[in-house]
């Protein structure tokens, strides 16, 4: 009875208006955009979109969207300069629900067109604005409410509530990721990263030690589990801000890990109580106008909203655990390994070979896949089973396309988190003829220990 007494008091809570709660939606809505600002500006500026989208004469696509592709010529730094006209619309407030919508879109496109360029932060980025396209992020500090361009709404708790379960879900998902062996009991990868460092003045030395790596790999594995639900304390919520700053701080330092530190540490201010939010918003002189609505409102607009919101949760604590129905070693196949918070859990290096069978003239000869891809690209495909079969497709188009009936083999070696090299794909299998899709690969060798 307890606990149903408390099921209900959480939800009366969750829907109680709480119109104060719309400085801590535009606090987000700001930091949020000034980030995505500086991120795309900074892809911009590293020349990334030409290296990454212009110059490749191929791609590798997510499954099931192959259809996408990067627009030739000008097109994609058309992309990149609405994305960036997005987030400065974003972080003002004006066109707010244009802005997510074209800001959401454009970003997942841009994710899509090559999982090469796969990371965890930008799984998050397409996931938090999908999320933030339905909540009344604008209703404070923002040009749509200087100009009347939004109606006043109803601020509920549930606002903030699904933005704190969004971040939180990140870390504690990457949390359950490393209760695996190689990071609890190995203390790998970090004993190959930290050791890499060693030359470091004052604190080389220690991080060659590998209790050191054990303690590592521990304390981040109980970090993830354990800071969403620190932070929702406000006793300890301080404390455990600062754990997040020297966390991410550490971690930006030691790994390259691009912009995911820096989105963690600024998404998490969103557990700070509204006060705040309000105090640093009338600090930087965003708002000078401090009174909220009182009238009792219908809470028919947010309830609309839980089917959707429930089945997007839904999905975000299944998908990481479907790489259970393939068996085996994920880090190995890697099937329902990515948008599953695999963060830091893996040093896997490998080297790929294609030979190609011309079955007209009995005739054969290697490829090597450096000669038609980007030094990136092939890197990343040689020891990811699902790209290697698309290159290798991409081969039996290019040979079907000259007139020649041939077929394609790989021979693929992997060593994972230090281990000897492996045998990735049978070697004897034409990938030519194998399918793409959600299915147990049989072509990908499973006897990795």
């Amino acid at each position: 009875m307890t606990v149903i007494k408390n099921i209900k008091i959480f939800y009366q809570r969750l829907f109680l208006q709480n119109d104060e709660a719309k400085y801590s939606l535009a606090f987000f809505r700001i930091a949020f955009g000034l980030l995505m600002f500086g991120s795309t500006l900074r892809f911009v500026l590293k020349g990334w979109i030409e290296e990454f989208y212009i110059n490749p004469s191929f791609h590798f696509p997510f499954y099931g969207f192959e259809f996408i592709q990067p627009f030739s010529g000008q097109g994609m730094y058309i992309v990149f300069s609405i994305l960036l006209l997005s987030t400065v619309l974003i972080t003002l407030g004006l066109f707010y629900r244009i802005s997510i919508i074209t800001y959401f879109l454009l970003f997942t496109y841009v994710e899509l067109i090559d999982k090469t360029y796969y990371l965890n932060h930008y799984y998050f980025v397409t996931l938090i604005s999908f999320l933030l396209i339905f909540l009344p992020m604008n209703q404070s500090a923002s040009l749509d409410k200087k100009l009347k361009l939004v109606r006043p709404k109803p601020i509920y708790n549930f606002y903030l509530f699904v933005i704190m379960l969004q971040v939180g879900l990140v870390y504690f998902l990457a949390g359950v990721a490393k209760l695996k062996y190689d990071w609890l009991f190995e203390a790998q990868p970090l004993k190959i990263w930290l050791s890499s460092f060693s030359s470091l003045p004052l604190v080389g030395f220690l991080l060659e030690k590998n209790w050191v790596a054990y303690l590592g790999s521990w304390f981040g594995a109980f970090f993830d589990l354990l800071i969403p639900f620190v932070l929702l304390q406000k006793k300890w919520r301080f404390y455990g801000y600062v754990l997040v700053i020297i966390f991410h701080t550490l971690t930006y330092f030691l790994f390259y890990i691009g912009m995911f530190p820096f989105i963690m540490m600024v998404s998490a201010l969103i557990f700070f109580e509204t006060s705040t939010h309000k105090k640093i918003l009338n600090l930087l002189g965003i708002i000078t106008n401090t009174s909220t609505q009182s009238t009792a409102q219908k809470t028919n607009g947010v309830v609309y909203l839980m089917p959707l919101i429930t089945m997007f949760f839904l999905f975000q604590i299944l998908m990481p655990f479907r790489y259970l129905l393939y068996g085996g070693n994920i880090f190995y196949h890697e099937q329902g390994y990515r948008f599953s918070w695999n963060v830091m859990l893996m040093e896997k290096t490998g080297y790929c070979d294609f030979s190609i069978h011309n079955v007209t003239k009995n005739t054969s000869y290697e490829v090597s896949p450096y000669s038609l891809l980007t030094k990136q690209q092939a890197r990343m495909m040689s020891t990811q089973p699902d790209m290697i079969l698309q290159f290798a497709k991409h081969l039996h188009e290019i040979e079907k396309d000259n007139g020649n009936q041939v077929e394609v083999f790989a021979n693929c070696n992997v060593s994972i988190n230090g281990k000897a090299n492996e045998l990735l794909i049978n070697p004897k299998i034409n990938l030519a003829e194998q399918e793409d899709g959600f299915r147990n690969k049989s072509w990908i060798l499973s006897n990795y220990k």
